[in-house]
């Protein structure tokens, strides 16, 4: 038992809506399904209809994470050879109906649900419901990003707002709706499956829509600093992160965060991790081999200077959530449009703006990530859960941040962890990242003037140590480029401590203490 269930999410209304549902006897999986659902109604900038879903889901006494990868297939048209003989020689980043997959999130919530849900889920989705359909005050952030949705078909409630002016959002109320009477097929095989099949003129079928888009599989975990760690395995990126952990904890890294050679190692541990995550990440790919490589990684690193690596490094529309009931259930949950809006196109008859998660798909011809019929694409999407040796739960972490989510989160547990901070303390201090590209999405597909990006208010022994290393630094402004990160924390006594990031200006924790 914990002394209390706790929601940490970039909104209030998505915060008070999980903890409203833990505060009425539901679980942390009933909570994050609640609190999702008006994610997608609250901030579709960050996360809509449209978009995917990876959850870890910590169960006292259960010995593995159950993991769930709730991410989209590509249509039945997809056509590679289509794109290259247009002149493609990436997928299209915005503006092209073939960048979308079909969403995930909507199945991942009946997966979720199926496996360990207490609550029905019409109930659970009935808070987003309410506020769709009576409206709340708009955020500055989401009155700012509606703006560039000026013209699109299907956006038209998103456009024109006004920070603190109501908004509402009735095809939305009304789609949701669908789902909780009808469950999945509801959604997929209901208005907005058949506006997806029409306005994609051959590019996704019915029976497209039909595949579930959701699959329980096996997590990742390694050993680092006295704890085990678990994230997603591919298509997530979630390797990333236990590949640098596990290469941070064979070095000397120092307890002191502000030490130039923290920033370094961490650095370097990123980019060894990293650098030829082009090839080796795909739908499927087996990285045992990689994770098991940590140690001559390592190796490569010296506290004096840049390693090279076979290809230079170069270098969102995400939402991270973290979850806790009283009864110790955890839930690591990230939804994501990919780039914002992603495509920026809606299906029009709904009003449901679609990802743009197939541009981690490549065309490569005969690359596994190549862009094809039912493939999954790379995903950025790092849930993260670390237990320890007992396997009781220590922390439920993760962030929004493209490409930077496994440096960031491998920051805020290195500072955790090794560095014996507060959870607070460790989300609110400066962060550096590895250059992401113009996207946010080309940190290891390019090469730029700058190696590294530092976060404003970074100590400045980081800029100077790196550069004395042989890295090209630059400052970068504090916010949402560097995540939207939020932890929670449970110490061996059962005492909670959940934080959301200061980095949004909405971020919220909602607490529900524990009665039992």
């Amino acid at each position: 038992m914990v002394d209390q269930g706790v929601v940490c999410s970039v909104d209030p209304h998505v915060s008070r809506a999980g903890a409203d549902v833990l505060a009425n006897g539901g679980n942390a999986v009933d909570a994050a399904i609640a609190a999702g659902a008006v994610l997608t109604v609250v901030a579709p900038h960050l996360c809509g209809l449209g978009g995917d879903l990876f959850a870890l889901v910590h169960v006292p006494g259960e010995p593995v994470p159950a993991y769930l990868n709730a991410s989209g297939r590509a249509g039945s048209g997809a056509d590679a050879e289509a794109l290259r003989a247009e002149g493609h020689t990436a997928m299209p980043f915005r503006g092209d109906l073939r960048s979308a997959t079909v969403p995930g999130v909507v199945d991942g919530w009946f997966a979720l649900h199926e496996r360990y849900g207490t609550k029905p889920m019409a109930e659970l989705l009935a808070p987003a419901i309410e506020l769709a359909s009576k409206g709340w005050p708009a955020t500055a952030m989401l009155a700012k990003a509606g703006a560039i949705l000026d013209g699109v078909e299907g956006a038209e409630d998103l456009v024109g707002l006004e920070a603190g002016g109501t908004v509402t959002r009735e095809r939305t109320a009304a789609t949701l709706r669908a789902a909780a009477d009808g469950g999945r097929d509801g959604f997929y095989l209901g208005d907005f499956g058949q506006g997806l099949v029409e306005i994609g003129k051959g590019l996704f079928t019915e029976a497209d829509l039909a595949v579930v888009q959701a699959a329980w599989e096996e997590p990742l975990a390694v050993d680092a600093f006295g704890h085990r760690i678990w994230s997603a395995a591919p298509n997530s990126q979630g390797y990333l992160l236990l590949l640098a952990l596990a290469i941070a904890d064979r070095l000397d890294l120092p307890v002191d965060a502000g030490d130039p050679l923290w920033a370094h190692y961490l650095v370097e541990a990123a980019r060894q991790a990293g650098h030829d995550r082009p090839a080796r990440l795909f739908d499927g790919a087996d990285v045992s081999d990689l994770l098991a490589a940590a140690g001559e990684r390592a190796a490569r690193i010296s506290p004096d200077a840049k390693a090279e690596v076979p290809v230079h490094q170069a270098a969102g529309g995400t939402t991270y959530m973290a979850v806790l009931d009283g009864n110790g259930m955890g839930v690591s949950y990230i939804q994501s449009n990919a780039a914002g809006f992603g495509t920026w196109l809606f299906e029009p008859r709904t009003g449901i703006g679609l990802q743009n998660r197939g541009t981690g798909f490549n065309l490569e011809p005969g690359h596994p990530a190549e862009y094809g019929p039912g493939r999954r694409p790379p995903h950025t999407l790092v849930p993260a859960l670390v237990t320890r040796e007992d396997g009781s739960l220590r922390l439920v972490a993760g962030s929004m941040g493209g490409d930077s989510q496994p440096q960031i989160v491998a920051q805020l547990i290195a500072r955790v962890l090794h560095g014996g901070e507060s959870v607070g303390a460790a989300v609110s201090a400066p962060r550096w990242r590895l250059h992401p590209g113009e996207t946010g999405f080309g940190t290891w597909t390019g090469v730029y003037e700058t190696d590294v990006e530092l976060e404003d208010g970074s100590p400045e022994g980081w800029g100077e140590g790196l550069r004395e290393r042989g890295f090209a630094v630059a400052p970068a402004a504090a916010g949402s480029g560097f995540g939207h990160a939020h932890l929670i924390e449970i110490d061996e006594d059962g005492h909670v401590e959940g934080v959301a990031d200061p980095r949004a200006e909405t971020g919220t924790v909602g607490v529900a203490p524990n009665r039992g």
